[in-house]
């Protein structure tokens, strides 16, 4: 027997996963490492194919933005204004956590799987951040995967970087996040 239906749009995950919105600014608040661990406990439950755990997170907080940055102005070569605003992007949020794959040797697990449950974790956190109050958003961008900053991040060969979670407060001016919503029947087709 099936289970019974829900009245789906008042689930609290419904609601959660519907309101997602991604901060690109936020205050110079942040978690602390007490009050992360028990999310990434909970966002270590993302589907995980052979139970590997293959991945990794990374708190960059002070110094370790500010080395960040420097690894960026290294990577793209910029001199100038150009390098100061690069060097100053990892500090637009108190805390970066840093999302690694951890691409592990199997024979059933491809590495891609590995990537996917990676970005899994990292999405989930999000997800969690917001519901425990706090901003975050997940940023990449040509520069992830330099070789200055692998090396800031001291990956190792099995390793790759997803980006990074800018994570602070909620501007209490913040406007309301806005994401065109969809035809979900667009998307989702019968084969």
């Amino acid at each position: 027997m099936p289970p019974s239906t829900p009245n789906v749009a008042t689930s609290a995950v419904f609601q959660a996963v519907n309101c997602r919105r991604s901060y690109s600014k936020v205050t110079a608040l942040a978690p602390t490492r007490a009050q992360l661990l028990p999310l990434v406990a909970a966002a270590a439950r993302v589907a995980d194919h052979g139970a590997l755990r293959p991945w990794r997170l990374l708190e960059l907080r002070g110094d370790a933005r500010e080395r960040l940055g420097t690894a960026f102005v290294v990577a793209s070569a910029c001199e100038g204004s150009e390098a100061i605003k690069l060097a100053g992007k990892p500090l637009r949020a108190p805390l970066l956590i840093a999302v690694v794959a951890v691409r592990r040797a199997n024979d059933k697990v491809a590495d891609w799987e590995q990537d996917a449950s990676a970005a899994g974790v990292a999405h989930l956190l999000t997800l969690l951040l917001d519901d425990a109050g706090w901003g975050a958003m997940w940023r990449t961008g040509p520069l992830v995967r330099s070789a200055a900053v692998r090396a800031v991040h001291d990956l190792a060969d099995n390793e790759e970087l997803l980006g990074w979670l800018y994570i602070g407060g909620i501007p209490a001016d913040c406007k309301p996040g806005v994401r065109l919503s969809i035809d979900p029947a667009d998307f989702l087709k019968v084969l």
